[in-house]
């Protein structure tokens, strides 16, 4: 099975539901179940695009640019897995196309 696509696909199915679930929340019909799985999807889709920007930051820096970066030095890359920026203490151009 094709990862990238099976990825892409959770992805696109996590999108619909999580606005399906704020329909439901703003017509108040949404159950216990849909308010708290919306609460998880609501931050797996925020960890996803952190980790999506920890990825273009580093690159940027990479060329010199002035931006913001999850690490401490040149060298240190922390682990923060949970959090959704850097997967492991290796440069990020290691860890994303994983």
């Amino acid at each position: 099975m094709d990862n990238e696509k099976l990825y892409s696909t959770i992805g696109k199915i996590t999108e619909e539901k999580y606005e399906s679930i704020l329909s439901k929340m703003s017509d108040n019909t949404a159950t216990g179940k849909d308010r708290s799985g919306g609460e998880i999807l609501s931050e797996i889709i925020a960890l996803a695009k952190n980790r999506l920007s920890v990825a273009e930051n580093e690159k940027i820096a990479e060329q010199g640019g002035d931006v913001w970066v999850e690490r401490t030095s040149t060298s240190h890359f922390p682990h923060i897995r949970l959090h959704g920026g850097a997967l492991e203490d290796d440069p990020p151009d290691h860890n994303f196309e994983k």
